[in-house]
């Protein structure tokens, strides 16, 4: 009888869609192999908890209010070259706290799902000849340069056409699997869309439209808001404002008060997979995990307000899919939105059908068999 797994997953953030996608993996594998022993760690609270703390602050303060800064710093070659050797240095400083995590647990295979453990982890492998099979689960469609070692031993990538860029920059197309981004199964478990939305005093009838800016509400979702409540037709929203209190208090003064649409309002919620299956379409920022739920539920998209990097990449890779439309600003977002829902509902359609099409729903069990296939 084999004996079982242990496996390490590491990301970086609580609230990010790398823990998200390191907790469907997790489930996932428990279903597969519940004798298996995995740990599931923050390895940036681990090995810097302060540093991580600052990073996470700067990280956020710069999206928020010089977006274009973060936009010449994402997968640039020159930043790259010039911070090699901090990256050299953050690493090695490391490597006491990974020796005694490694140790300690005696992983027979390490998952990352953000590039900052997955460069730290292969750095160690190669400066100690450790004899450890890593795997870099990629969650978001476009491959940036961080994500590149030659001793990573498989990288999970979110499409076809993500592989093909990992090739193309140098990774063996045998260590490339385009298996989707991890998101929980329950986005491809059917859903009573009409007793969902009564449960919640929505009325089916009446198109929905599913507004989100990721896990912290960001994005000009008042601004939306405000401007789908000028559509003439029947219109439902719900809002979910993740970790973002003040607009959700915002939103909570003006429900009724102010704003004429019935409108439903979330903070950082689980249901995530019953309001898309409510919706007929999702407003959003397209963050790599909101995109791949959102795909396996075929759900078209308007992106609104993306990040720079990232998000900008994964827009462009729904745009070119059919999937989605892009919104210059919240005004353009809800013209969009009403063309789509009252006069080219053909066109809302198609891109639902694209949306299908796209969607890895399985990604989860996929990675977790291949997972176990590779732990030694």
């Amino acid at each position: 009888m084999l004996s079982a797994k242990r496996i390490l997953l590491m990301y970086i953030s609580e609230d990010s869609g790398h823990h998200c996608a390191s907790i469907s993996i997790e489930k996932a594998i428990r279903r597969i192999a519940p004798d298996s022993q995995i740990m599931n760690i923050n390895v940036f609270n681990y090995t810097n908890p302060i540093l991580e703390k600052v990073i996470n602050r700067a990280y956020m303060g710069v999206v928020k209010r010089k977006p274009e800064i973060w936009d010449y710093l994402y997968d640039n070659p020159k930043v790259m070259e010039k911070t090699r050797r901090l990256r050299e240095m953050i690493h090695n400083l490391n490597s006491p706290k990974l020796k005694v995590l490694l140790d300690d647990f005696k992983a027979d295979i390490v998952i990352c799902t953000q590039a900052f453990p997955c460069g730290m982890v292969a750095d160690y492998k190669k400066t100690y000849g450790l004899d450890l099979p890593i795997v870099g689960v990629l969650t978001d469609y476009a491959p940036h340069s961080y994500w590149l070692y030659n001793n990573v031993d498989c990288y999970v990538a979110p499409s076809g056409e993500t592989a093909k860029a990992l090739v193309k920059n140098g990774i063996s197309a045998d260590r490339v699997k385009p298996l989707g981004i991890p998101i929980d199964p329950k986005f491809s478990q059917g859903v009573d869309p009409e007793q969902s939305a009564s449960g919640i005093g929505l009325d089916s009838s009446v198109p929905t439209a599913l507004v989100m800016g990721g896990t912290q509400g960001l994005g000009p979702i008042k601004e939306f808001v405000f401007a789908s409540d000028n559509i003439a037709q029947a219109l439902q929203l719900i809002v979910v404002t993740g970790t973002n209190r003040k607009l959700h208090k915002w939103l909570l003064a003006k429900q009724g008060a102010v704003l004429k649409k019935k409108f439903i309002i979330y903070g950082f919620t689980h249901n995530i997979d019953e309001l898309m299956a409510m919706a007929s379409i999702i407003v959003t920022k397209a963050g790599g995990i909101t995109t791949a739920e959102a795909l396996a539920r075929g759900l078209p998209m308007i992106i609104l307000n993306p990040l720079p990097g990232q998000e900008a990449m994964n827009t462009n890779y729904l745009l070119q899919e059919g999937v989605a439309l892009r919104a210059d600003d919240a005004h353009h977002a809800a013209l969009i939105l009403e063309e789509l829902l009252y006069h080219d509902n053909a066109k809302l359609k198609r891109m639902g059908a694209n949306a299908k099409r796209c969607a890895s729903p399985n990604s989860a069990t996929d990675i977790a068999n291949l997972i176990l296939s590779l732990a030694r």
